[in-house]
């Protein structure tokens, strides 16, 4: 520990070494040295022996493991560091882990494209397997020519390429100063992980919140793999509207309009608003369909919008949402065409009953949608049942957010997990959904306008959470199906594990009560082969790092976390789920705060992200610029709001880390060789004691801004009264502190030395948060221990010492100052140049006010002579309106 006081004071008397500063102060390899120093000291170890009020736990984002980090990961952690730095010096026992999100699909496709594979779970193992390609040549591997191998030959990639990358990231991570207890981490693909994951899966099954059920749900193509509601992408995507004429029993038409007429054979109704006098005739009979020949029934459902298009639209089995609501609402029949694969099915479905209907089918059968739709538009032109030419339009379709394909709705067997968006009563009444907005309202948001993302979500749901994935680098699903007589799996008859038996792996674990060689055979089971969301897992990080089911005494010191810090736009699925799961498991909130980051923004105001191209690798950044002078920048960005990318603020960030190494020798190494002293009660000059006061006007809103969780406004307020300490009181008490000629009295320069002293150690405190290896670069020149395991400082003491000082007495006497200055720089001359006599106008209110540091005035400006100091009434600044000046010194 630090031998500074942890009461966060200032002592009576406090007496130090003479500090040693080195000779040329630089920013240079601070980084190095320091996280070295802190590894070795354990200076960021968490405390075991701590209890719950004295902890402060942080539920750290997992950062996705697939390739690199950017400047945005290195804007939102710096946000979190700044709390936990902050906690940590306020006498907590902060709990800051760091996790790895490193299962789930970007892990694949990073496999897939950097070591040219592909997986292919029909394939055996092959022990001696090695890659073709081991990337790092810019450019990946095409889909069709990445070679397949087996599931656990592809996850064996997966946990070697992540591993490489992890080491990666807890470099930069380390180089940017994140004050992280590396002895505590974990990967979303580790045991630990597994263990919870597998465990939360099996008290929502056994308590009915999981459950699986076959029902139409979004399904993306390419990846082929179920996705969730809150993975959902909104984009415009172009296409076509088709009119098209449905027939009447009479012959006479009903025109659709559609853009997916390839989906006229899953056709099951025509929908109308129940309002609309155009259709109300038509409900209650039949149309037939074109080219299929299917008789279909004409349905009214409020969801109909009368105004888009004819206004009477087909329900098909599936194109979009609408039409499962209709489907579900209606209780329509199930006529599904379109394959997972994305190609119409093979084989000619048993309701299309017609010679040419049949046989328009057999022609887009096993046919890409676009050309099955080619082919539907040519049968409908021929039929004459196309009414005129499609017309080009763009429409929103939904997307899974890392695909470039619209999604589909297809028919499968999927696990989910209750989140409020179906109804759910719980044991206390109230359903799931406003058990859950409840939650929200309990949770501290920052800042609290994000609080509405929460509760508009929670509100918009219209399914439960579908966490089963048809990907292979997961954590999986730990249940078995038995197999009946007849050789299939029942999936009404779900077997699971034992808790104390977790992890698992059904594919190469067996049941309780069976035997491998029962697998897929009549009468034994089967494995289930789909894993689980990755924010299946991730939604359990508090339980995860906080040693649930593995280390109680760890959980009870750290759970319920103090603070979960996130980007704004994964409240929807992090934030939400991990506020479910915990709901759902303990009826409690998983943490108390949500610290909600903003975005990086590049410089046409667009957000930074991989997938757009246009982001910025960070360590380039920390290189040329010092760690300190990239988390000024991120700090100076408020929670919740957006921030550019600027480089001009890392540069001010580095030119205050720089006045900090600077300004902290001159004002320590005034008194050469002898020993700092730390005494409050030294300090009796008035311009000393207004310092101190205005320095504890600036630590008291420095901590009420950090309580508030507002690292910007604390480092605003800090760094504004640090310049004005550099620029002004500096100038103005230097000569006192060091008198060199001794003539002056000794208290006098004790006074100047102690203000200085203790305002240093203040301030490397204020800024140690924000500007870690400066502020220990500075603290060891004069102290032991690290200055981040230093209390935070408080403003009692320094109101003490301060007395009856004024604070504005820095700023009247620093306007006097520049106003001697000014004439200087004017004249040409050299700033030591001595005024034989000055005349010196000030506002009137100030003159009692400059009156009280006259003499460190005339020091400062270099007044031989007669100065004259005027209060001039409704003046607003200090003026020199008459003055003298000695002969410069000659140029050396």
């Amino acid at each position: 520990m630090s031998d500074a006081p942890l009461a966060g004071t200032v002592p009576e008397t406090e007496t130090l070494p003479a500090p040693q500063a080195p000779d040329k102060v630089s920013l240079d390899g601070l980084e190095d040295r320091w996280n070295s120093a802190w590894t070795e000291a354990g200076t960021y170890a968490f405390d075991r022996s701590a209890t719950r009020e004295q902890v402060y736990s942080i539920d750290t984002p997992p950062p996705t493991v697939s390739g690199s980090l950017h400047v945005g990961h290195v804007f939102s952690f710096t946000h979190t560091d700044v709390v936990a730095r902050y906690q940590r010096m306020r006498g907590k026992a902060v709990f800051y882990p760091m996790g790895w999100d490193d299962n789930g699909l970007p892990t694949e496709r990073r496999v897939q494209n950097y070591y040219g594979v592909r997986c292919d779970p029909s394939l055996p193992y092959d022990p001696d397997f090695t890659p073709p390609h081991e990337g790092g040549e810019g450019k990946s591997i095409k889909a069709a020519d990445q070679i397949p191998i087996s599931r656990r030959n592809f996850v064996e990639l997966c946990l070697r390429l992540t591993a490489e990358d992890e080491q990666q990231f807890e470099s930069l991570w380390r180089h940017l100063g994140l004050s992280v207890d590396w002895n505590h981490h974990y990967q979303t693909i580790g045991h630990d992980a597994r263990l919870v994951a597998q465990a939360g899966f099996l008290r929502n099954l056994a308590r009915g919140e999981a459950y699986q059920a076959a029902a139409p749900g979004l399904w993306d193509v390419t990846f082929q793999t179920a996705v969730a509601q809150a993975e959902l992408e909104a984009r415009d995507y172009p296409g076509f509207y088709h009119k098209v004429a449905f027939h009447q029993p009479d012959g006479s038409p009903v025109h659709i309009e559609t853009t997916r007429p390839e989906l006229l054979p899953a056709c099951v109704a025509l929908i109308a608003h129940p309002d609309d006098e155009r259709y109300q005739p038509l409900f209650g009979t039949t149309v037939t369909s074109p080219v299929f020949g299917v008789e279909l029934p004409v349905l009214a459902h409020p969801a109909a919008e009368m105004d888009k298009g004819a206004g009477i639209a087909m329900c098909c089995t599936f194109g979009d949402l609408t039409d499962v609501q209709w489907w579900r609402g209606l209780d329509l029949p199930t006529r599904p065409v379109l394959g997972r694969d994305g190609r119409i099915l093979r084989e000619t479905p048993d309701w299309l009953t017609t010679d040419g209907g049949r046989a328009a089918y057999e022609e887009m059968a096993g046919k890409t949608t676009f050309s099955a739709r080619k082919a539907v538009v040519d049968a409908l032109r021929a039929s004459g049942d196309l009414d005129g030419e499609p017309t080009p339009t763009q429409r929103k379709t939904n997307f899974f957010e890392k695909g470039d394909k619209p999604l589909e709705i297809v028919t499968s067997r999927q696990w989910y997990i209750r989140n409020g968006g179906r109804p759910y009563p719980e044991a206390d009444g109230n359903e799931l959904r406003e058990n859950l907005i409840a939650r929200g309202k309990e949770l501290d948001f920052h800042p609290d306008f994000m609080r509405v993302r929460y509760d508009n979500w929670v509100n918009g749901l219209n399914s439960d959470w579908l966490i089963s994935r048809q990907r292979f680098f997961g954590v999986a699903i730990p249940v078995w199906y038995a197999v009946g007589a007849d050789g299939e799996p029942d999936y009404d008859r779900v077997l699971t594990p034992d808790e104390s038996a977790l992890p698992v792996d059904p594919s190469t674990d067996v049941p309780p009560g069976y035997t491998e060689d029962q697998r897929g055979k009549p009468g034994g089971f089967v494995g289930e082969v789909d894993i689980m969301d990755t924010w299946a897992t991730s939604s359990l990080t508090p339980q995860i790092v906080g040693g649930w089911l593995r280390d109680q005494d760890l959980f009870e010191r750290v759970y319920p976390m103090d603070l979960r810090p996130q980007g704004q736009d994964i409240i929807r699925t992090w934030l939400f789920s991990t506020v479910v799961r915990a709901h759902l498991e303990f009826g409690a909130l998983p943490w108390k705060h949500a610290a909600i980051s903003g975005w990086i923004l590049d410089p046409d105001r667009k957000k930074m992200s991989k997938s757009k191209g246009n982001v910025v690798t960070p360590m380039g950044l920390l290189e040329e610029h010092g760690s300190d002078a990239v988390r000024y920048w991120a700090a100076s960005a408020r929670l919740g709001t957006d921030a550019a990318f600027e480089v001009g603020q890392m540069k001010i960030g580095r030119r205050l880390a720089i006045k900090i190494l600077n300004a902290s020798k001159f004002a320590l190494t005034m008194g050469g060789d002898q020993p700092l002293v730390l005494d409050p009660a030294a300090v009796t000059a008035p311009i000393d004691r207004a310092m101190l006061a205005g320095l504890a006007d600036v630590v008291a809103a420095a901590t009420a801004a950090f309580e508030a969780y507002d690292h910007t406004k604390a480092l605003e307020v800090a760094e504004t009264f640090f310049w004005t300490f550099c620029d002004d009181y500096l100038e103005l008490v230097k000569d006192r502190a060091y008198n060199r000629d001794g003539d002056l009295p000794e208290a006098d320069a004790a006074s100047a030395r102690a203000a200085l002293a203790i305002a240093v150690d203040t301030f490397l405190r204020l800024f140690a948060p924000v500007l870690p290896f400066a502020t220990e670069e500075v603290w060891h020149w004069y102290r032991t221990g690290s200055v981040h395991q230093a209390s935070w400082p408080t403003a009692a003491p320094l109101r003490t010492a301060a007395a009856d000082g004024d604070p504005t007495l820095i700023d009247a006497t620093g306007q006097a100052l520049a106003a001697l200055r000014k004439v200087k720089s004017e004249a040409k001359v050299s700033q030591r140049t001595t005024y034989a006599r000055v005349r010196l106008e000030v506002p009137s209110s100030a003159v009692a006010l400059v009156e009280q540091a006259l003499g460190d005035l005339r020091a400062a400006g270099r007044v031989r002579g007669e100065l004259q100091l005027v209060g001039v009434d409704g003046a607003e600044q200090a003026t020199v309106t008459d003055h003298e000046l000695d002969e410069p010194e000659p140029r050396r």
